[in-house]
């Protein structure tokens, strides 16, 4: 009997200690996760580009709120990125425990981003259903440009190359067509959106794209995987990178949570991705 109360008080203490990690001490935690990815086609002059990705920043959700950002910024700024790609949902609905956080507020944060190419954005599903008028007005004093099947030559020393925005899967046009549409036909690109759904619908010339949405999953388990992932693709596309048949795509695991604020074996990142040239 002692042995069985031992075992169960075990039990319970692991199952305490698990439940504060994955409700408290992950969720608040922040890691820089650093990646290089070869892609075709990459001019040379481009090589060792550090691209900042950052994600579902669902700020107002549990240990999430603006002075949190605040750190973000700053930690993303020391990393000294070539460029930053904010692949939306910015703001929160209905997280338990969650605060909503005006967009003006957040968009005076993340003003002060820094990277030599600059600053971009799209919108997600959560900035659509919030309004995506009130989204722009809010980034409309700042620095940051949205792209919404939209794209930017950008420039630094001999690196040419060109950004696309695609507008959300679930709630944008996703308008591939109209977001390449000025692009020279040999150009390289790099796109990035907020769902990685739409990844087969880029077209081969497009050197990588960059994505978020999934959160990872938010839980991944040891033995099972990923319970939950916001994608009809599952796992597939939950995050990191994903190579097939020639096309490219980083996804991000971001930074809040949605829903149940919960994490548990996929910390809040910020991803600094580094591009190599196949050729090299």
């Amino acid at each position: 009997m002692k042995v069985f109360r031992r075992i169960m008080m075990g039990l319970a203490m692991l199952s305490i200690a698990l439940g504060v990690w994955a409700f408290w001490i992950e969720p608040a935690s922040l890691v820089d996760n650093e990646v290089s990815i070869a892609i075709h086609p990459w001019p040379q002059s481009c090589d060792d580009l550090q691209v900042a990705v950052i994600a579902d920043l669902h700020v107002g959700s549990p240990h999430n709120g603006l002075s949190r950002l605040r750190e973000l910024v700053d930690e993303t700024n020391a990393l000294k990125p070539d460029l930053i790609l904010l692949a939306g949902d910015f703001v929160i609905q209905g997280v338990i425990g969650g605060e909503f956080a005006e967009p003006r507020d957040i968009a005076a944060e993340l003003d002060r981003l820094q990277a030599s190419l600059g600053v971009y954005a799209v919108m997600g599903n959560h900035d659509w259903w919030h309004g995506p008028q009130l989204i722009l007005d809010a980034f409309a004093g700042t620095h940051i440009e949205f792209l919404e099947d939209a794209s930017k030559e950008l420039t630094q020393g001999d690196c040419r190359f060109w950004l696309a925005g695609v507008s959300d899967y679930w709630e944008g046009a996703h308008d591939i067509g109209k977001a390449l549409a000025d692009i020279p036909a040999e150009a390289p690109i790099l796109a990035f959106t907020h769902n990685p759904d739409v990844f087969y619908d880029f077209p081969h010339r497009v050197s990588l794209t960059f994505a978020g949405h999934t959160h990872g999953g938010q839980v991944n388990l040891p033995l099972i995987g990923r319970p939950i992932v916001p994608s009809q693709y599952g796992e597939r596309f939950a995050i990191g990178h994903i190579d097939e048949d020639g096309r490219q795509m980083f996804v991000t695991p971001g930074v809040g949570t949605s829903i149940l604020p919960v994490r548990f074996r996929v910390p809040p990142e910020i991803s600094l991705v580094t591009l190599k040239s196949m050729s090299r």
